[in-house]
């Protein structure tokens, strides 16, 4: 049985910085794969970080630069450190975790870019 749960969405100002937390029970956020994803207004699901057991973190090129996905596994925690913050950026985000036999998914943090 595993859950995902998403918090530290918000509304902040272009240029602005936010850190968003996926806390996971039942599975060990670094023994598998887990990633961001985010959703913007009518457009299709996205992959932002993509978090690997062992070849460590790929960005989108959207958010290369800008986000830093982290794992904490003392707090069962996944991070991903969002900073220059853009309009584009606005979106409902996704915490995913990919195991042998699991696919699971959060519920998603709105993150709204708005001056």
């Amino acid at each position: 049985q595993v859950n995902l749960v998403e918090s530290g969405g918000g509304l902040v100002q272009p240029g602005g910085s936010l850190r968003l937390s996926c806390a996971a029970s039942g599975i060990l956020v670094s023994r598998g794969t887990m990633a961001w994803y985010r959703q913007a207004p009518g457009k299709q699901r996205e992959l932002g970080a993509l978090l690997n057991p062992s070849a460590g973190t790929v960005y989108a090129n959207s958010v290369k630069g800008r986000f830093t996905g982290s794992r904490d596994d003392a707090k069962s925690t996944v991070y991903l450190e969002m900073s220059s913050l853009q309009h584009e950026d606005t979106a409902v985000y996704f915490c995913k975790a990919k195991f042998v036999g699991l696919n699971s998914w959060g519920q998603g943090t709105q993150v709204t870019v708005s001056s």
